[in-house]
């Protein structure tokens, strides 16, 4: 498979009628993506109720200069993970680059430096992420469920939680309200 088919650095944008309540008008940050698998974030929504103050106090981490943003559903997995997708001008030990677009970050180095006042300069915290197996992805990719689009990282940073899915499809071109919720069959 040739790297141009991978979507790292892309966005996942879950189209109306995608089957799996889960990941309905879901945006999903691409992270990972090789002949390995993939690991994408959700950027889509939040988790009701929790900020980022209460996952601080929870790791015993004082909130400091943190501001007490919302935390994101990054997906159903290991929904106790907590992932760190921010700007480049910070690094960790395991800190990976994504596709110079973005970084991402899982340990909780990135978190202390949030709340010491120097992390990343622009950042977003999400627990769980959305995982494929080998292959997974691509497959999923000619079926009806997913458009892929390759928007600046200003969706993550810049762009309110409630319009990025509608921003994603902006960006392709694409009207989300004209889109049928059924996939055509011949």
């Amino acid at each position: 498979m040739e790297q141009a088919q991978y979507l790292t650095g892309q966005f996942l944008l879950a189209m109306p009628g995608i089957g799996d309540p889960r990941f309905e008008h879901s945006v999903i940050a691409i992270c990972s993506h090789d002949e390995s698998g993939a690991l994408g974030v959700g950027i889509g929504a939040v988790v009701n109720g929790l900020g980022l103050h209460d996952v601080l106090e929870q790791l015993e981490i004082a909130p400091g200069e943190a501001p007490d943003a919302p935390v994101h559903f990054g997906g159903p997995v290991e929904t106790r993970r907590g992932f760190v997708l921010h700007s480049s001008d910070w690094g960790g030990h395991d800190t990976l680059d994504v596709a110079g677009r973005w970084a991402l970050s899982g340990t909780l180095d990135v978190l202390r430096a949030i709340a010491a006042g120097n992390g990343p300069s622009r950042w977003l915290v999400a627990l769980g992420y959305a995982g494929w197996a080998p292959g997974q992805l691509d497959a999923e990719m000619t079926r009806h469920g997913w458009l892929n689009v390759a928007d600046s990282p200003e969706m993550l940073f810049d762009t309110p939680v409630e319009r990025r899915w509608t921003r994603g499809f902006a960006a392709a071109g694409v009207d989300p309200r004209l889109l049928s919720s059924e996939s055509g069959h011949s």
